[in-house]
Parts: structure tokens; sequence; C-alpha cells
């Protein structure tokens, strides 16, 4: 298949569909980290080249509900722009979800998406996929089964499924320990990359050639 991963300079998920002999190509207005087939530039320069499928992660800074206390009032002078941002982010995940490419996974985190468009199809967590780290994700899929969790099922202490590490400060606060160990501007850099386990269970499950004999069948 042609695969296209949008929104992506890590270039994690479109390894793990080339590993599987799939041609993926990812795009970002960042270069890409791991050497490939990238291209840099808008998404909206080869969105309509022919692609079979494409897993998408638009920018989540304005969507995501934790952003939600800078539409306060009292922080309007500080922000100015931010529902203008908003929305030019709203059109952008629209713009990729009404492409025209067949197979569609859109993740973000969980966010006002959920409201605006419909609810996610499939909520996703990284220990569900063999990582002690809590990153509560939204899938939106076209064309796709739902992602296959290994671990899904595991009871909640099982050895097999990894407990995930926090950080409390002592003003009580909690947060992810692989996200409260990133540095200053690192931490959305970080935050956006998919994990491992999740892009190669996406490669195994939605590049699979027998699935995609059956959906052609």
């Amino acid at each position: 298949m042609r695969v296209l991963v949008a929104c992506e300079f890590s270039g994690i998920v479109r390894e793990a569909f080339r590993a599987k002999g799939h041609d993926a190509w990812s795009c970002d207005l960042l270069p890409t980290e791991i050497p490939g087939q990238h291209f840099q530039g808008s998404i909206f320069f080869i969105i309509h080249d022919n692609w079979d499928l494409m897993i998408a992660h638009p920018p989540c800074t304005y969507l995501t509900c934790t952003g939600n206390k800078w539409f306060k009032p009292e922080f309007a002078s500080r922000f100015p722009k931010r529902k203008e941002q908003r929305e030019e982010a709203v059109t952008f995940f629209m713009r990729l979800a009404e492409s025209c490419i067949p197979k569609i996974c859109i993740e973000n985190p969980v966010g006002i998406m959920s409201t605006r468009w419909r609810k996610p199809d499939q909520l996703i967590d990284p220990t569900q996929f063999g990582h002690s780290a809590n990153k509560l994700t939204c899938l939106w899929l076209k064309g796709l089964p739902h992602l296959i969790a290994p671990l899904a099922d595991a009871p909640l202490f099982s050895v097999s499924k990894p407990i995930a590490e926090r950080v409390t400060y002592k003003s009580g606060k909690s947060m992810p320990k692989w996200y409260a160990e990133a540095k200053g501007n690192d931490r959305a850099s970080i935050r956006s990359k998919t994990f491992q386990g999740i892009a190669d269970a996406m490669a195994q499950q939605w590049g699979s050639i027998d699935y995609h004999v059956h959906q052609h069948s």
C-alpha cells in the first residue's frame, strides 16, 4: 500500500509500515528525525497523490481539553488570538478527515473534536501496547477496524501489563513520568510522538496483506 503519515517528523509510524514492505511516507513542516521517505512541507500539497491509507496526527495544542483554561476571560490579554487559533486547528483537522483517501486514522488527545465533529471510534493507551506510560489517545477511523490492543483486557495488576509511572509534586499536581522528565520546549515534541508499540500494531494490523486483500475481494 501507499501510506501517508501526516504531521509526523519522528518517522516512527512511517518506518513501522516500511518494515512491512509498504511505500510509506511521512510529512511535516519539520525535517524527519529518522532518515527516510519524508516530505517537508504542507500536507495539502500531497494529500491527493493516490494514497491507500493515511494516519494523521494533527497538532493538538488548540484542540485538547487540557488547554481550555487559557480561554478564560482572565487570560484574554495574554492569548488574544486563542479562539481564532482553535478555529484554524478545527479546520485543519476536518480537512484531513474529509479527504478522499479510502482508509484514514486520525489520532489526537481527548479534546473538543468529540463535540465539534463526532465521538472517536476508539480510545487507546500505551499501557495496552506494552509501555509503562499513560497517554490516553482518541482514534477516529474511516475504512479501518478498531486497533487490537494486545493488553487491553489484561487485569490492572497483571504481570504482563505495565503499570504507568507518574510523578506527583508538592502542589498535588501529578503527571506521567515520561512527560515530566522532558525538559522545556522538548515536552511538546516528545508528547507528539507515537509510542513504538502502537506504531507496530498499526503496521501489523492495518498494513497486513491478508487484511488488504480481504478488503478488496
